[in-house]
């Protein structure tokens, strides 16, 4: 079988006939049920793990500790997006052309991993500026790694599960492992940085972070079936292949979602500030921590099989038009609201998150052509990532100048304006498969 799709990938204008088309299918089927499990272990293991890097919460905090300056915050998220930004294009020009997909995503998973133990270690060993500079080195190179994997780990997905079936195993893997991760964010808020476990409550909880990633990895090496891909891209020189985006572009569903979900990203760009803001107004502890991690993590979590059985059974843009909706919701309770309802804005907060990185890397492999989904995920990653790289630094600038509400009107206006687009100008694009 492997010779069958090495020959149908040798030249992309000699298009696989129905049958190798067929094989590869009857290959994904016929080891679905282990693809589908391994995914799902390696998933809840690297959900737990990196959720408690990437919540809005966590991060932020300690930058804030360490340096006392909301500007700080916003250099140290603008790094960890840059890093993310021009990897997603290199990852796919590598992608594309390659017969298996799993031993790059291994490699570029495991220098993710490599980072966040930098982070722990770096914590625990150095102090003052020495530490910021390593710190804010990891976040650059955690960005760049993360940036890889994240366009080959969907791309592996994409040649594994079927289309229908992604959402339920991408919402009961961010369930899962979204569960295990607001609870050991809780704890990580009121025992690890509160009590200062091993001497540095940070520092334990990255390291925890490290341990389980890395389970997750190992169950992905292991336990997955990798067909070889039914067609391939030429190798193709990467300034060449740049020069070709436009053709992708020209794919009008695709060209309207990619505008909408960069204005989307500029909301996104709150998420780390909002935990400052709630500080400011109630005091900035590890307890606060805790809550309000709990409460974004546990709504994310609660949310996924929602969003994922509503992908499959309807198509993932409405999945990214629900998740607009309830980031508008969260960031309105939070400006407006009180009490519980700050909680409650966080739980919104964690509703459109989910909702919204979930419909991202779905939608985005149904627009076009298979062989172009690689360079497709790298052009919508780079353009999440431009945003979210300079958007921080300004943000954290403004904040230390103006106070909040600028990035409170940026907020409101990327979401309803990439609403609109969402609504008015991308097409459901199962509907001109069916």
């Amino acid at each position: 079988m492997s010779e069958v799709f090495a020959s149908a990938g040798d030249d992309k204008e000699a298009l696989p006939d129905t049958d190798v088309w067929e094989r590869h299918r009857a290959f994904m089927e016929a080891n679905l049920r282990r693809n589908y499990t391994t995914n799902l272990t390696h998933g809840v293991f690297g959900m737990t793990g990196f959720r408690l890097i990437y919540a809005p919460t966590i991060i932020p905090a300690y930058l804030y500790l360490l340096t006392g300056s909301a500007a700080a915050v916003g250099l140290g998220t603008a790094l960890l997006q840059l890093g993310g930004t021009i990897s997603p294009i290199l990852s796919g020009a590598q992608v594309e052309s390659r017969k298996r997909i799993l031993p790059y995503a291994i490699t570029v998973g495991s220098m993710m991993r490599v980072m966040v133990l930098a982070l722990a270690l770096a914590a625990w060993a150095l102090e003052g500026t020495t530490l910021l500079v390593v710190t804010l080195a990891s976040f650059l190179l955690l960005g760049f790694f993360s940036g890889a994997q994240r366009v080959a780990f969907q791309m592996l997905m994409a040649k594994l599960i079927p289309i229908d079936r992604r959402g339920r195993l991408q919402g009961i893997r961010n369930m899962v492992g979204g569960l295990i991760a607001a609870g050991l964010a809780w704890v990580a808020g009121h025992y690890f940085i509160e009590r200062e476990w091993l001497g540095n409550g940070y520092a334990t909880t990255f390291l925890l972070a490290f341990v389980l990633t890395s389970i997750g990895l190992v169950v992905l090496k292991t336990g997955i079936r990798e067909p070889d891909a039914p067609r391939l891209r030429p190798v193709t020189p990467l300034r060449e292949r740049i020069g070709q985006f436009g053709e992708l572009l020209q794919h009008r569903d695709f060209r309207a979602f990619l505008m909408a979900h960069g204005l989307a990203a500029i909301a996104r760009v709150g998420l780390p500030f909002w935990t400052l803001y709630v500080g400011d107004r109630l005091g900035l502890d590890g307890a606060l921590i805790g809550s309000l991690s709990l409460a974004f993590l546990a709504a994310d979590t609660m949310s996924n099989l929602v969003w994922g059985s509503l992908g499959d059974r309807i198509g993932f843009r409405a999945v990214y038009l629900g998740a607009l909706a309830s980031s508008l919701t969260g960031v309105l309770l939070l400006v407006f609201g009180d009490g519980w309802l700050l909680y409650a804005s966080f739980a919104f907060l964690g509703f459109g998150f989910s909702g919204w990185m979930m419909a991202a890397v779905t939608l985005v492999l149904e627009f076009g052509e298979h062989e172009d989904i690689p360079m497709r995920l790298a052009l919508t990653t780079s353009v999440e990532g431009g945003v979210s790289s300079i958007g921080p630094v300004l943000v954290g600038l403004s904040i230390a100048a103006l106070g909040y509400a600028p990035l409170i009107v940026a907020a409101f206006a990327s979401l309803i304006a990439s609403l609109a687009l969402m609504i008015w100008r991308v097409r459901e694009p199962r509907a001109s498969i069916r």
